[in-house]
């Protein structure tokens, strides 16, 4: 792989690392919230921040390849569904390292990346709505120098019209159901 097209997929990882970072943040104000110790919340954020940074990033790199499509959550919840436990796991090797000097593994391994499964829809949740909303400005920022971008966001117009359309058929449809001499009770924005 050639540095130019490697370059390509780090501008694309950007948005995903950065909701990485945003969680990992958000996790050492959490710990302090919740009266840990400022070296233990600071290494929360880093064990958990570090691979959830990791993680969105590839969730960007994946989008760029056409492995994962914009707009379609279904995978994007199978992905974090991997990802989400094995960030969690690191995060509980990492503040073991560093808050005790030595790596911790939870108990029961197995019962803890269950559990973490099941929580991990609610963060792909969170993870695809957010990226959702940025990828799509950030990829008209880099797409003229960036052909990889430039084909992820015609992919984002294609899927955004796509929305529109149906939208506006539904709209057209319900209208239609009314009939002339029927006034609607509640109208939406669009009517």
């Amino acid at each position: 792989m050639t540095t130019t097209r490697l370059r390509h997929l780090g501008e694309l990882a950007v948005p995903g690392a950065g909701i990485g970072a945003v969680a990992g943040l958000a996790a050492v104000g959490l710990a302090l919230v919740a009266g840990q110790p400022v070296d233990w919340a600071l290494a929360t954020g880093f064990g958990l921040g570090l691979p959830l940074v990791l993680a969105g990033g590839g969730y960007g790199v994946l989008l760029a390849s056409g492995v994962l499509t914009p707009g379609v959550f279904a995978p994007a919840a199978l992905y974090w569904l991997v990802a989400f436990p094995l960030a969690r796991l690191a995060h509980e090797v990492l503040v073991g390292l560093l808050v005790a000097g030595r790596p911790a593994l939870p108990a029961d391994v197995l019962g803890f990346l269950a559990y973490q499964g099941i929580v991990s829809l609610g963060f792909a949740i969170g993870f695809s709505w957010l990226h959702e909303r940025v990828v799509p400005t950030w990829l008209r920022r880099v797409r003229h120098r960036n052909p990889v971008a430039a084909w992820l966001y015609d992919g984002y117009l294609r899927h955004a019209e796509a929305q529109w359309r149906a939208r506006e058929s539904r709209r057209r449809a319900r209208a239609a159901a009314r009939g002339p001499g029927r006034p609607a009770l509640f109208r939406s924005k669009g009517e």
